[in-house]
């Protein structure tokens, strides 16, 4: 072994590569070490204190495995100088370029073909690191040969087609790699087949719901329009059970959906490493007590929050007045752009938040529905200042309003069954079918939901029959103004539902049962 303390080894310059992920993007970050005489370690580029701290765990590192870091003058640059390097995953890419830049490994131009990334134990153990598939893509669309990452990270990042991707357990491994003695073997993954082999969603399903037949119709067109809901009614009237069981009637991910929604969870450090990808919808369902952070995203060191973690999935609110008003009032921007920014002083990042908001709540305080003879529940001022809790935008981008009843002994003693998930599922996906088909050359269209008003023009159209119906509805119900787009946009689903070119009246008459909040004297 040629350690660098030799005097007779000459300056050298190295690059090796890593990664940043800002966001849910990888920006590669090249390593330059450079050996010269003297005996000083510096180490540029605007780390933090996390990547400062690397010389130490460098330095045991190597010494625990025969190796050592030159008594010379080294100077490292992690490059673009601009861009802050957080975080202890590149200690295997500095190591290795000490290594290459001080003879310590024989072939040094093959290190600038791979992306090495990994944290180093004192021992010289590889630990996992975040973000190992934005870190993968990144690597392959630059042009690398190859990846190499700690043995947990090696499943997610080889769902990448066409990059050669290395799991290690410890430097050893990766120096004998490099030196062209190592046993280690490419990770392959076949993403078709795996995806093909996606989990069930195990024993929740719609056939469990006795009664509530009224509220099931609803959650279908939710789910084939992708329409935000709010469900309201007493407690044990089945909001949460319902709430659980919408994700089995989704569509299922396409393998393109299933990779973006694991590169969220990859940045949050969330993936199970036996997973790799995630093939079944996210159900996220945080407690009330969630701070704006948690709920959105940010910190110090940018992260995603529930609603990036629940895209292309669902986003549960229960218990929805008990949230605080400035945790609900960061979902608006979100629901309405499906993405969140967090801004900072150096730099800006942002998450996808493409999810399906459903909402549960009381209708008061006590769990009963007002009642205006006064025989039961709160009184009408205290209801009213309840309701209060939730405000008009964000109301505003809630399409559908669902009265949930207690279901009574009858429907829970009934022993016929009702439909099954999976058979609610392929309606669903048949009318998803029918959207995808409508705004194929629409950009970032994917359901009625996010119809534009100029979409609504062009693919809401009704007859003189339907609009004399919505007429009456505004004026009779007492609807307000922002029922009415929120109607077509329902009503519009309920015609793919039935496969019907056009909105019939009784899609507008179902539409507007859907908009109780909206109606005045809902409280009585």
């Amino acid at each position: 072994m040629i350690f660098a303390s030799n005097p007779k080894i000459k300056n050298m310059l190295i690059k090796t590569f890593g990664s940043a992920v800002y966001g849910v993007e990888a920006i590669t970050i090249t390593v330059e070490v450079n050996i010269g005489n003297g005996i000083k370690f510096f180490l540029v580029g605007l780390p933090d204190n996390a990547v400062k701290e690397s010389h130490q765990r460098i330095s045991a590192a190597l010494k625990n495995n025969g190796y050592r870091i030159p008594g010379k003058e080294i100077t490292i640059n992690m490059a673009p100088a601009d861009i802050k390097k957080e975080g202890s995953a590149y200690d295997i890419t500095i190591a290795i370029g000490i290594l290459a830049a001080s003879a310590q490994i024989k072939n040094p131009t093959e290190v600038s073909k791979y992306v090495i990334m990994g944290e180093l134990a004192l021992d010289g153990e590889l630990r996992p690191i975040k973000g190992a598939l934005p870190i993968a893509v990144k690597a392959k669309k630059e042009g690398f040969v190859g990846i190499i990452l700690p043995q947990q990270n090696a499943r997610e990042a080889a769902f990448v087609d066409g990059l050669y991707v290395y799991g290690a357990e410890n430097i050893n491994q990766v120096i004998a790699f490099f030196n062209g003695t190592s046993n280690l073997q490419r990770v392959k993954v076949d993403t078709k087949k795996e995806f093909s082999k996606r989990p069930s969603t195990g024993t929740i399903d719609f056939v469990d719901v006795k009664g509530q037949e009224n509220v099931k119709r609803a959650l279908e067109i939710a789910a084939a329009g992708g329409h935000n809901v709010i469900m309201i009614g007493p407690p044990g009237s089945g909001k949460s059970m319902l709430a659980k069981r919408i994700s089995t009637i989704l569509p299922p991910l396409s393998i393109e959906e299933a990779l973006e929604t694991t590169k969220i969870h990859s940045v949050a450090g969330t993936l199970n490493s036996k997973e790799g990808l995630l093939t079944n919808r996210p159900f996220r369902c945080p407690h009330h007590t969630v701070s704006d952070v948690a709920l959105v995203g940010g910190g110090t060191n940018p992260k995603p929050g529930e609603i990036s973690l629940a895209h292309n999935g669902i986003l549960f609110l229960d218990e929805l007045p008990e949230f605080k008003r400035s945790a609900l009032e960061v979902l608006r921007q979100p629901l309405e752009d499906r993405e969140v920014t967090i801004s900072r002083a150096r730099m800006s990042v942002n998450y996808p938040a493409g999810f399906m908001l459903i909402a549960a709540m009381n209708p008061s305080p006590s769990g009963e529905f007002y009642d205006s003879k006064g025989n039961q529940g709160d009184p009408e001022h205290i209801v009213k200042r309840y309701l209060a809790k939730i405000s008009g935008p964000l109301m505003d981008r809630i399409d559908l309003h669902i009265e949930v009843q207690p279901v009574p002994y009858e429907k829970l003693s009934d022993k016929r069954e009702g439909e099954t998930s999976s058979i609610i599922r392929e309606r669903v996906t048949k009318a998803r079918a029918i959207q995808e088909k409508r705004f194929g050359e629409v950009n970032g269209i994917y359901s009625n939901a996010q119809l534009t008003p100029k979409l609504q023009k062009e693919h809401c159209k009704i007859d003189q029959e339907g609009d004399k119906l919505m007429k009456n509805a505004m004026e009779v119900l007492g609807l307000s103004a922002r029922s009415y787009g929120r109607i077509f946009k329902v009503a519009r689903t309920i015609a793919d539902l039935d496969n019907a070119k056009n909105i019939k009246v009784s899609h507008i008459a179902e539409a507007i049962q859907y908009r109780s909040l909206d109606r005045d004297g809902w409280l009585g």
